[in-house]
């Protein structure tokens, strides 16, 4: 089948049949689309491409296309499909309107994959593909970002560990141990510690004692390292460990954990810096902890900044794959929603504006709701990129709005209650309550606001219209019915004409919702109020931490909210749009090479568990083609098992036999 000429079957097959019904063009036919000559880009294999930093030099004075994000109201556990969305939209304007359309989308977490979620290389006929190599290795950037902050890891514990036995003078003449001509010097990374510390010698025998023990001795305060290990697998028995316990490290001994790879703040810096050298400036300004005089310590202070940049030089540069019906896509970063700011990275989104140019459109996604997604999106993301979206489009659902409008609660894994499949237009009316603050809190921005209502077969059209009449009455540009699910592109190209008109038309000035030089209070109250609360109350805990990064000079920093994803307030069964609230921050932390400071509304897991059925049941391989899937599974048990038994009747018969 060609991928561009997309031929859908009802009742939808599963994402995995469908993704290997298609087979991909070769990746070079997608970069040629996009006018990138083969200088531009490394090859991963047929179907994946690294495209290469200095395009966007190359690009340098081509205008910008239209910037477009994807949010969404506050979800179900189910998922409301903004990644389907995402996709389905960029089909439309590619496959269907004739424009120049880059999907920009983060790189799914292996844990999930395996775990509860699954994939999320959208869904139906709105997919990224390869479906299997979207949601596993990749070209190996999760495992660039785990090798960074594991390497870091051991450089914190190794000098404190040297630390602990060894003089000031030691420790100096180890650092700057002479080269084969006998002469010490200082390497390139301890001169940012110097130049930290504000000694301006650039000879390590003209350093003062006072000057030696002050470079040598970073006298790490235990208590206070935040930095943890990773893998990218759920794995809930490594979310407290303890380390130092082998005999020649006896007495080191502290308690940690392992945090998920994307939960890093390495994936966060990928995602946020601008250029190689912005990289590097931000990978050494890491914060890891404290000095028991209260001093932050980097990861340049542990000479460690450059070796990360090394591991991270190959993961800057965005991956090149394509949808179902292909058109282009960039898949870059994924930082976690809530402890980080959930969107794919700058880098990817600055070049993909170049390729399409003024009259193309780049569409990326916010993750969770709009209260967290499109927040963080333009309050961080959008104050480091410079750039400003035309358009936001909120992702809606019947079933979410029914679940806002009083309904029962939907859980993953259990059949839904009848009120969801039948019609109940009050039900909905209610529910639209969540909707419309969506799209007020969006408006705020100065863009334009354009509802896409993800429909469901039980979906009626009275309940469709409450939407969208609702949807209108808050000020959304438009609102649109979708079936990109169960069509493609073809299926959200009312959607793809809504959007280029809500481009075409936006006029207003970008707004942010907190100014920079505000209080960190002021800045957390700014996003609070925006929920619908009505003030905030800080734990003993947070206090101290605003207090400490204040001092620290951090204050400056963007915030970045760290609350449950399932409704506006930190209760996640408060639903719809509930007001007068009291938010609670209970702690304060920040990725500082990353740029934000991330207040913690409630409890925050960063290592994910598996559940008792994880979803690596349904996945396997097909050992006679080599593909991924799960259909052929249940034969190969089936076969499996008839060889077992026979072999056991074979030796029952030699038993009798002998």
């Amino acid at each position: 089948m060609n991928a561009m000429t997309l031929q859908v079957v009802s009742p939808v097959p599963t994402d995995i049949d469908i993704a290997n019904s298609v087979e991909p063009h070769h990746i070079s036919v997608i970069a040629k689309k996009l006018n990138l000559n083969p200088n531009n880009y490394d090859l991963y294999g047929k179907y994946k491409a690294k495209v290469l930093l200095p395009v966007i030099d190359e690009l340098k004075g081509r205008k910008d296309g239209f910037y477009v994000v994807v949010g969404g109201i506050t979800p179900t556990p189910l998922g409301e499909g903004k990644s389907t969305t995402t996709v389905g939209l960029c089909q439309a304007l590619g496959a269907f309107l004739d424009k120049k359309v880059v999907t920009t989308l983060r790189q799914p977490s292996q844990g999930p994959t395996f775990g509860i979620k699954g994939g999320a290389a959208g869904g139906g006929y709105s997919q990224v593909i390869p479906m299997d190599e979207f949601n596993l290795h990749l070209t190996g950037d999760i495992h660039a970002i785990t090798a960074a902050n594991n390497l870091l890891a051991a450089a914190i514990d190794t000098r404190m560990f040297h630390e602990s036995t060894q003089s000031d003078n030691a420790l100096f003449n180890r650092l700057c141990a002479p080269n084969k001509q006998g002469k010490r010097r200082f390497n390139d990374v301890m001169y940012r510690r110097l130049k930290k510390l504000g000694i301006t010698k650039l000879k390590p025998e003209d350093l003062t004692l006072e000057e030696v023990k002050r470079f040598a001795r970073l006298d790490i305060d235990p208590e206070t390292i935040t930095w943890r290990r990773v893998m990218d697998v759920n794995d809930r028995f490594l979310r407290k460990i303890t380390v130092g316990q082998g005999p020649d490290e006896k007495g080191m001994a502290r308690e940690t954990g392992f945090d998920i790879s994307v939960a890093s703040e390495i994936m966060a810096v990928l995602a946020l810096t601008t250029s190689l050298a912005d990289m590097r400036h931000r990978l050494g300004k890491m914060v890891i902890g404290n000095s028991k005089a209260g001093e932050p310590v980097t990861a340049d202070d542990l000479g460690v900044g450059g070796a990360l940049s090394v591991l991270m030089k190959d993961a800057i540069n965005p991956t090149l794959m394509q949808t179902l019906q292909g058109t282009p896509v960039f898949v870059h970063a994924g930082p976690f929603a809530n402890i980080a700011h959930g969107s794919s990275s700058i880098v990817a989104d600055k070049i993909a504006l170049k390729l399409v140019g003024p009259d193309g459109f780049v569409v990326t996604e916010a993750g969770f709701g709009s209260d967290i997604g499109i927040e963080k999106f333009m309050n961080i993301k959008c104050r480091y990129s410079g750039l400003r979206p035309q358009c936001a489009i909120i992702v809606a659902t019947i079933r979410a709005l029914k679940m806002h409008g009083g309904g029962p609660p939907v859980t993953a894994g259990r059949p839904l209650d009848p009120v969801y499949v039948n019609e109940n237009v009050a039900l909905v009316e209610a529910g639209c309550a969540n909707l419309a603050r969506h799209i007020r809190s969006t408006k705020a921005y100065g863009v334009n606001v354009v509802v896409a209502v993800n429909q469901f077969s039980t979906d009626t059209g009275a309940e469709i219209a409450a939407v969208r009449s609702a949807a209108f009455a808050a000020g959304a540009y438009d609102a649109v019915l979708c079936t990109h699910h169960a069509h493609g592109g073809k299926g959200a190209i009312d959607l793809g004409i809504a959007v280029q008109k809500a481009c075409e038309s936006a006029t207003g000035p970008f707004n942010f919702l907190y100014p920079l030089d505000a209080s960190i209070e002021d800045k957390i109250e700014a996003i609070a109020t925006s929920y619908g609360a009505s003030g905030v109350e800080y734990s003993k805990q947070a206090e101290k931490q605003i207090k400490m990064y204040t001092k620290q000079g951090f204050s400056g920093l963007p915030i970045c909210m760290a609350k449950t994803q399932y409704s506006f307030s930190d209760n996640p069964a408060a639903k719809g749009a509930p007001t007068g609230f009291v938010l609670p921050i209970r702690d304060v932390r920040a990725s500082i090479g990353a740029g934000f400071i991330y207040p913690l509304v409630g409890t925050m897991s960063t290592m994910p568990g598996l559940p008792t059925r994880p979803c690596f049941y349904d996945i396997d391989l097909d050992t006679a083609t080599g593909k991924v899937g799960s259909h052929f599974t249940e034969t190969v048990q089936i076969n499996r098992i008839k060889i077992i038994d026979q072999n056991a009747v074979a030796v029952s018969n030699l038993r009798h036999q002998v």
